[in-house]
């Protein structure tokens, strides 16, 4: 079967520093993927070279099939992306935003109304109906983001660490969001560098280091009988594994 995701050999220098280094991995249809790494680790800029955001240096990335670089709108047409730091129209209100977004992708005026209500009801914004975006909250910026993500309904979400600083009752929304999504038959990349998230969410997990892939497998393949944060912390963490302080809080 043909992966939702497949990166090959992905490579991205900014200067000197190498954040990306041939990078390899396969998404699978209907999976919902982990990409787990340090802050810095490569985690966005894969993403972003992988839905066409950000020029590789080398390789390739292909959607369903689709190359991301050669065959842009294909390709594009069948994701949904949330990036991390994502940037909207932010003097319009959520449902001006999803009307802007969505007949921007060449969907009808009634479907983009239909669907607008749907999500805004769904993910609980319909509330704030006269709030502009720059007034959202985090979680409320998170919501209306993974709103414009699904708007087109893509085959394949990525999303870019999704729950950062969001409030306990929201994250709870987005994850049954989510969760339907995959029953569905969609397919999920989520980047995190939250294990206890990851392990609770995906059945398949890649852990990035350095901006090269450590270890991809099913989650079990990959954790093995530990946990995900024990299995990360051997593949990535500091070696002196001793217990370091700070001299002056000693008493």
């Amino acid at each position: 079967m043909t992966p939702a995701l497949d990166i090959s050999g992905l490579t991205k220098r900014f200067g000197d520093t190498l954040a990306v280094d041939d990078i390899h991995l396969g998404v699978p249809q209907g999976s919902f993927f982990g990409l787990v790494g340090q802050n810095g680790a490569g985690k966005t800029t894969t993403l972003s070279m992988a839905v066409g955001l950000l020029r590789p240096d080398g390789g390739s990335a292909r959607i369903f099939g689709e190359d991301v670089w050669s065959a842009p709108e294909r390709a594009k047409a069948m994701v949904g992306v949330l990036p991390d730091g994502l940037a909207m129209p932010e003097r319009l209100t959520g449902r001006e935003v999803l009307t802007y977004l969505g007949l921007l992708r060449g969907l009808s005026r009634d479907v983009v109304t239909r669907r607008a209500e749907e999500l805004l009801s769904v993910l609980e914004l319909d509330g704030a109906d006269g709030t502009l975006v720059i007034e959202y909250s985090t979680g409320m910026r998170k919501k209306i983001g993974l709103a414009t993500a699904l708007l087109h309904a893509p085959r394949l979400l990525v999303l870019d660490e999704p729950f950062e600083a969001v409030d306990p009752v929201s994250a709870a929304t987005i994850k049954t969001i989510l969760r339907g999504f995959v029953a569905g038959g969609g397919s999920i990349v989520l980047s995190s560098h939250v294990m206890a998230l990851v392990e609770q969410l995906c059945d398949h997990v890649a852990v990035i280091d350095k901006g090269a892939v450590a270890a991809a497998g099913t989650l079990d393949e990959v954790r093995g009988a530990r946990s995900l944060e024990d299995t990360f912390v051997e593949l990535v963490g500091d070696q002196d594994t001793g217990v370091k302080e700070l001299s002056w809080l000693s008493h």
